[in-house]
């Protein structure tokens, strides 16, 4: 099978609320790309949300979708994070975590009712999200001396790569995304340039 080289994600957070029996379903639906991500919004809703009783989540990470865990936080298993895993596998959304905080109203819903309020909460957040298509790209350190600068920033403009991180001195260093569509042509070009290294970093 060939790479796909574009995956969909949420843009930026997003909420959704379902409510049953008296029991407050809150999801909250972020983009990110590591789990370090994922602590830093727990600790924050756990702060925001002090008196709620489980704080149950599932990631799904990189772009080929192949990264993905949950936590029940206390619910039955299978009826918190599977059905929220389930909702982002439906959309075929990555890089996203969505966590939903719950506040007990008194009546046990069963597990046909948790896995339907789960799964409703994480609906309703998705779909006040924004979702794009994003193209998965390749990190790349360029290393290369000064008197390369206006070809190397000559290949950025025509192929319109974004630029992460830049230190000019005798020797400069740049730090590039480039789409996995144009990798080839970029690379190829960049190789040509004499005085220059290529470092592969990561892909996103």
């Amino acid at each position: 099978m060939l790479f796909d080289d574009r995956y969909k994600t949420i843009i930026s957070p997003s909420e959704g609320i379902f409510r049953d029996k008296g029991s407050k379903f809150l999801a909250y639906a972020y983009p990110i790309r590591s789990d370090d991500e994922l602590k830093k919004y727990l600790a924050v809703l756990k702060s925001k949300h002090p008196k709620a009783r489980h704080y149950c989540w599932a990631i799904r990470l990189s772009p080929d979708k192949s990264l993905f865990r949950i936590n029940d936080d206390g619910e039955p298993s299978g009826t918190a994070g599977r059905p929220i895993l389930n909702t982002l596998l439906s959309l075929d959304l990555t890089n996203i975590a969505v966590i939903v905080v719950r506040y007990f109203g008194g009546t046990l819903l069963g597990v046909p009712g948790l896995i339907n309020a789960y799964k409703m909460a994480t609906a309703e957040a998705l779909a006040s999200a924004e979702i794009a298509e994003l193209t998965v790209n390749d990190i790349y350190k360029v290393t290369f001396d000064y008197i390369r600068m206006n070809t190397i920033m000559k290949i950025i403009k025509d192929y319109n790569l974004r630029i992460l991180t830049q230190c000019f001195e005798n020797q400069c260093d740049i730090e590039l995304e480039i789409p996995k569509a144009q990798l080839n042509t970029v690379l190829s070009k960049l190789e040509k340039t004499e005085l220059l290294s290529l470092t592969y970093l990561k892909t996103i």
